[in-house]
């Protein structure tokens, strides 16, 4: 691949062989802390990003936006990597502009998918992945995939119209791996979690489905190390990475409720209209015995909770 691929890093007396790896996004949550731990194992990484946020030291940094597919081939120059982790690939646009930029720069490319590619796949049972085939999705670029409020609206189907590009056309070995919802760390973005705090701090109500599903779930630090595991992999084709057992907003808040004794649990169920984050009308369990059987071992839900509502608490104050 690159110059700097052959060249060989000392690690315990070990010959270690550096990869190149490039990080598209990445400047928050796992994505950050994906990027300090391949640093830490020695490899030479890159971080592309609007400029939003520096990446962590060590790592260089390349600024672009995504959706110009000429200035992100002007950012990349001749650069080639032995790994691509795409953080924010988000529309079949990107993927389609992804796909034509790193032809003949990577010899491998994981998409960060989600569980919510899974959206018409409801069932009682957890879903494989051979349950959605992305080359049987129809991609639609003419939706307006560029309006920040319809991508948000439909980011299940922008997920599952991204991994079907990848598939139809693989241009190098691609992974796509659908990541259960995330909870713990002090810095969750979305709030999800802090939500169901404030409400039972407060003794106000939680809004759920009368009928509220189950999901699987993954701490922030376990997503990151199957990550940086599935970096240093060959297997190509969409996995499935949650952590062991379901859970229902109930065993959130009961969790919650452990510590912080004052408060109080208060349900308001609904027919219709918004819930609470986390509040399924539909189950969203996933099977991960494919990452299993690729030589994985997932922890449980039910045993990290209590660490990611500490986590939680110690952020909200």
């Amino acid at each position: 691949m690159t110059k700097g691929t052959e060249e060989m890093a000392q690690e315990g007396g070990v010959p270690v062989t550096a990869r190149e790896i490039l990080v598209i996004g990445g400047n928050r949550y796992f994505g950050k802390r994906l990027i300090e731990r391949l640093l830490a194992a020695g490899d030479r990484v890159t971080v592309l990003n609007r400029g939003s946020a520096p990446p962590p030291p060590g790592a260089e940094h390349l600024v672009a936006d995504r959706d110009d597919e000429d200035a992100l081939c002007t950012a990349l120059g001749s650069r080639t990597f032995d790994v691509v982790v795409d953080q924010v690939c988000y529309t079949p646009r990107q993927a389609a502009a992804a796909r034509r930029v790193l032809t003949g720069r990577t010899r491998r490319y994981i998409m960060t998918s989600t569980v919510e590619v899974y959206e018409y796949e409801d069932s009682l049972g957890l879903v494989r992945e051979s349950d959605l085939d992305p080359r049987t999705v129809l991609v639609d670029h003419e939706l307006p995939w560029d309006d920040p409020e319809f991508r948000e609206s439909a980011y299940g189907e922008g997920k599952r119209q991204a991994e079907a590009v990848f598939a139809a056309d693989p241009a190098f070995p691609y992974t796509a791996v659908r990541v259960a919802h995330v909870l713990g760390g002090g810095d969750d973005f979305t709030g999800r979690l802090a939500h169901y705090v404030d409400r039972i701090r407060t003794g106000e109500p939680i809004t759920v489905p009368a009928d509220n599903c189950p999901a699987t779930y993954i701490h922030v630090e376990e997503i990151t190390d199957f990550l940086l595991w599935t970096v240093g992999q060959d297997f190509t084709g969409p996995v499935n990475a949650a952590s062991r057992g379901t859970l229902v907003t109930a065993d959130l808040c009961a969790e919650i409720a452990a510590h912080l004794p004052e408060g109080e649990v208060r349900y308001q169920e609904v027919e219709v209209g918004e819930t609470s984050p986390l509040s399924f009308r539909r189950a969203y369990g996933m099977d991960n015995s494919r990452a299993v059987a690729l030589g994985y071992t997932f922890g449980r839900a039910r045993q990290w909770l209590p660490r990611a509502v500490a986590e939680t608490l110690g952020a909200v104050g």
